[in-house]
């Protein structure tokens, strides 16, 4: 009831981001704090008192005696676990803080089994269909997806994957050891480049929300959307980098001592733990390349968009915004 409620702390806005996100260390520190991996392990009832936590102070009534930690706290595990467009909760496997523990997994396995063409096949798979999820999950919202859209950017994904590591790892049989390393990380790199733009298709089609400074929305802009996705392509490859062409090399050089091949059966797990503490900086690190409010000059807007905004506002837009997804 209202009389047991407090009304939040002066100049408290939830919503406000807590660092600066116009600067790479400020989004860095906030990517940070909602893809940490413990979150993952927050049973589901604390989950959704965190999200009636997030909505009662949106709408200006918190729980006597909540201190301003535990509303930070209620909005990590919110943003962790809700969609930032719908606010449904997204399945734990799609959620950027299950990105380390599952990444590490399918990326150690990659790197490990890459020799034979049934491993590379299974694995690939494997990793694609956890990146369908993961697309799928933190898609705008506000552009709905057919099942038959996602059937068929699954498949293409997968099969690209499987073509670029199946023909690479034939055509590297003769190459150096580290090439046939690095064949998993082309394989990714190949399918995010279709896996991503065909997931979320319909903001190509119909376009993506744009609005002024102030979220007054503006139009549909299909660029905005090719700009958004774009760059979610460039975050997703260089997420992956680092682990995958750095660890390979120094993998390559540990397996000449000798303690390392009497240890033969550690190698996939150590592989998988390497590929975590790349992963643990490297997913924060990705998603804090670009603004996740993403602008685009109104000059680089389609003609008609553009036209019909300098009739009704002149020229007091300079910029549109909108959400680029993850």
């Amino acid at each position: 009831t209202h009389a047991e409620m407090a009304t939040v702390p002066l100049g408290f806005n939830i919503d406000a981001p807590r660092w600066d996100q116009s600067t790479f260390v400020g989004r860095l520190k906030h990517f940070l704090n909602i893809t940490d991996p413990r979150t993952v392990l927050v049973p589901e009832e604390e989950l959704d008192r965190a999200k009636a936590l997030v909505e009662g102070c949106r709408a200006g009534l918190v729980p006597p005696g909540s201190s301003r930690e535990q509303l930070l706290y209620a909005k990590k595990l919110y943003d962790s676990a809700f969609h930032p467009d719908s606010g449904e909760k997204m399945n734990l496997i799609g959620r950027m803080s299950f990105q380390v523990p599952g990444g590490m997994a399918l990326t150690g396995c990659m790197l490990q089994f890459y020799r034979t063409v049934p491993a590379v096949v299974f694995w690939q798979w494997v990793n694609q269909s956890f990146n369908a999820i993961v697309n799928y999950t933190n898609r705008n919202a506000a552009s709905p997806i057919s099942l038959r859209q996602i059937g068929v950017a699954y498949v293409t994904a997968t099969g690209t994957a499987l073509a670029t590591a199946v023909g690479l790892n034939l055509y590297t049989k003769r190459a150096p050891p580290l090439l046939a390393r690095w064949v998993p990380f082309a394989a990714v790199a190949a399918a995010n480049c279709v896996n991503i733009p065909m997931m979320r298709q319909q903001e190509i089609i119909n376009g993506v929300t744009v609005t002024d400074g102030d979220n007054n929305e503006l139009g549909c802009s299909r660029r905005a959307a090719v700009k958004g996705i774009a760059q979610v392509v460039v975050s997703r490859i260089t997420m992956a980098a680092p682990g995958m062409i750095i660890l390979p090399i120094i993998m390559e050089r540990l397996e000449k001592f000798p303690f390392m091949q009497r240890i033969r059966v550690l190698h996939g797990p150590l592989q998988v733990l390497l590929c975590g503490g790349f992963l643990l900086f490297m997913v924060p690190a990705a998603c804090a390349l670009f603004p996740q409010r993403c602008s685009l000059a109104l000059a680089d807007l389609e003609l008609e968009l553009r036209d019909g905004i300098m009739a009704k506002h002149g020229d007091k837009v300079p910029y549109v915004y909108f959400n680029k997804g993850l």
